[in-house]
């Protein structure tokens, strides 16, 4: 098929991608020329694992191209997914402006049928809104659907996600728009779920919140195994195994960040007071999430006591492992956190320094895990990447002024740890015992 994706962001590029290397013809559009002139040349502007190789083989194909100009990409696709930025407003509401404008520029330049889908986050009943903007601005000869079709790829994981989808949901008010998707998403052999578009603009939404919420209810439980001594790597793991839960998202630690948890669950808790019901659970979800940083600072100043001129290591920038993106992460309130009180801050992150030295002031960059450590007071994990669990720790221990490790991701075993001769603290996990 034809079809053009409007936003260059980790959602467009990774879908733009993968459905050219699916066969079809692909036009990626974004109104940011500097970065359309790079991707041309084959520079993808974030980390996801296989993107770029995907892209360059692609673009080389001429299955995949690259535009500033919304009027080409309508021209010449049948298909056009808005995956343009929904960020959160103040008060925690979409800004949907950049969805509004694609939708009024796609409008403008119809000529003839197309189906105009919602790849981007959006709140439910903005299909009614884009439906009633290219009926607007739409010359009244020309036919179109409107539909939703949610993403939900992991970063890290993303082109993973989107070849092996565990379902692929389409929201349609016609078996055109139906017969269309079907047909773009059949090569993938996954299940499909068609409904109306209310209902797949919800989806979305009610996914992310019900990830959210697991998240926050494991860090709850960690608080309470610290508090009796219990150990919430054995709880998780018994709670897993029941069917009825699953293991995912059963990792306690410093809290779920990046751009898709927080903003979506925002969205929800506002499209819900909008709505006239008050989602209690969801702002209990947000609460608990915002203490976990704040209960991580404080395991750091009850174990070196006083943080004025202490130097402390930090091994971790970005939300998540194999990703760049730092929207969101926890590091970087728990940094600043530390800075206030007075620390000096070394950091190692493997992909993500680039862009936190937009965020962070003062704070030293390191060349690697071993330099983040060197006359360091304590080493934090804050992003549970591979390298990090593989590092020499009898150099670490030599690096370090005092073998203390706290762990906001619990990668490591406790009594192994302490065998090692460090002070181990991690997240809701019990101690070895004292002899």
């Amino acid at each position: 098929m034809n079809i053009s994706i409007i936003g260059t962001g980790y959602v467009g590029l990774v879908s733009g991608a993968c459905f050219a290397e699916l066969g079809n013809n692909v036009i990626c559009c974004d109104n940011d020329n500097k970065k359309i002139t790079s991707l041309k040349k084959g520079i993808i502007p974030i980390f996801e694992p296989g993107l770029e190789e995907l892209a360059i083989a692609n673009t080389k194909k001429k299955r995949l191209k690259f535009t500033s100009s919304i009027k080409e990409a309508v021209l010449a696709s049948e298909v056009i997914f808005i995956a343009v930025g929904t960020p959160s407003s103040e008060n925690g509401e979409a800004d949907l402006t950049g969805i509004e404008n694609v939708v009024r520029n796609i409008a403008i330049n119809m000529k003839k049928y197309r189906l105009i889908v919602e790849k981007s986050t959006v709140p439910v009943e903005t299909g009614k809104w884009v439906k009633h903007t290219l009926s607007t601005y739409i010359n009244h000869k020309v036919k179109f659907d409107v539909a939703s079709n949610p993403e939900f790829l992991r970063e890290g994981q993303a082109i993973n996600d989107f070849m092996h989808p565990d379902r692929i949901v389409i929201g349609v008010e016609s078996k055109k728009a139906a017969d269309i998707l079907a047909g773009l998403y059949k090569p993938l052999h996954a299940p499909l779920v068609i409904t109306d578009i209310k209902s797949a603009e919800l989806i979305k939404h009610a996914s992310n919140s019900l990830l959210a919420t697991k998240i926050s209810f494991i860090n709850a439980v960690a608080r309470i195994c610290d508090i009796v001594g219990a150990d919430i790597i054995e709880v998780a793991e018994g709670l897993g195994l029941d069917k009825r839960i699953g293991e995912a998202f059963l990792d306690a630690g410093i809290g779920y960040g990046g751009s898709c948890f927080p903003k979506d669950l925002d969205a929800f808790i506002n499209i819900s007071e909008k709505l006239g019901y008050d989602f209690q659970l969801l702002k209990a979800v947000r609460e608990i999430n915002k203490e976990q940083k704040a209960f991580f600072v404080k395991k750091i100043k009850d174990t070196l006591w006083i943080l004025k001129d202490k130097t402390i290591g930090v091994l971790g920038l970005s939300f998540k492992p194999n990703t760049d993106d730092i929207r969101n992460a926890p590091s970087i309130d728990i940094i600043k956190a530390l800075q206030q009180e007075g620390a000096n801050i070394r950091v190692y992150d493997p992909q993500a320094m680039e862009k936190a030295k937009g965020l962070l002031d003062k704070v030293k960059f390191c060349q690697d895990s071993y330099d983040a450590c060197r006359n360091s007071d304590c080493l934090l994990i804050v992003t549970e990447w591979d390298e990090f669990k593989e590092l020499d720790f009898s150099k670490i221990k030599k690096l370090l002024k005092r073998p203390i490790i706290i762990d906001g991701r619990n990668i490591y075993d406790p009594r192994k740890m302490e065998k090692l001769g460090f002070t181990y603290i991690g997240i809701g996990r019990r101690q070895a015992p004292k002899k």
